[in-house]
């Protein structure tokens, strides 16, 4: 991985090496120049210098362990305890403490989604029942408009009963200037 300043990863900090860093370097180039100096020396004492090495650097007996704790504790970051969760790995669950009865934990969104869905629903059902602001207010617009349209037809009726009896009365009367009677 490159470092210093010519990367093309426009989001990332730099990353420079630290002095922890250059000082492991330096002792493990001193060692292989030492070894080169001596020369060819027998397996043994190759694994035995080797176990050694690294007995100096991670003060145990797995080299893997060694190089982990020797990255955690480099510089500043040793220090500084980081508590950002998304960077701490998942802890494993034993099998025996999941439950397949508890229902799965849903995410924010998901549990605004439902609750949302549930008060639409709960809004409908009493908007059927009338016992919403807006369906109070539609009923009593509805309420209004049945009876104008109640007075209309009341209208109508007697205006058709008048035109009629007016029909009647006109035709009485041309009857009775031709001198007919019914």
């Amino acid at each position: 991985m490159p470092r210093g300043k010519y990367t093309n990863h426009k989001g990332r900090s730099r990353r420079f090496t630290s002095a922890e860093e250059l000082e492991e370097q330096r002792k493990k180039d001193e060692y292989r120049q030492r070894k080169k100096e001596r020369g060819m020396e027998s397996s043994e004492e190759e694994e035995e210098e080797e176990d050694k090495a690294t007995d100096e650097e991670g003060g145990s007996d797995s080299e893997e362990s060694a190089g982990e704790d020797a990255n955690k504790n480099k510089g500043v970051a040793s220090l500084i305890e980081i508590s950002n969760p998304n960077r701490a790995p998942p802890k494993a669950k034993k099998v025996t403490a999941i439950s397949e009865d508890a229902k799965p934990e849903l995410s924010r969104r998901e549990r605004e989604e439902i609750e949302k869905q549930r008060a639409s629903a709960h809004y409908h059902m009493l908007h059927a029942q009338g016992k919403t602001a807006q369906a109070r207010a539609d009923l009593a617009r509805l309420a209004i408009i049945k009876q104008q349209r109640e007075d209309a037809a009341k209208r109508r009726e007697a205006e058709k009963a008048e035109r009629e009896a007016a029909k009647k009365d006109k035709t009485a009367q041309t009857q009775k200037a031709l001198g007919k009677k019914t």
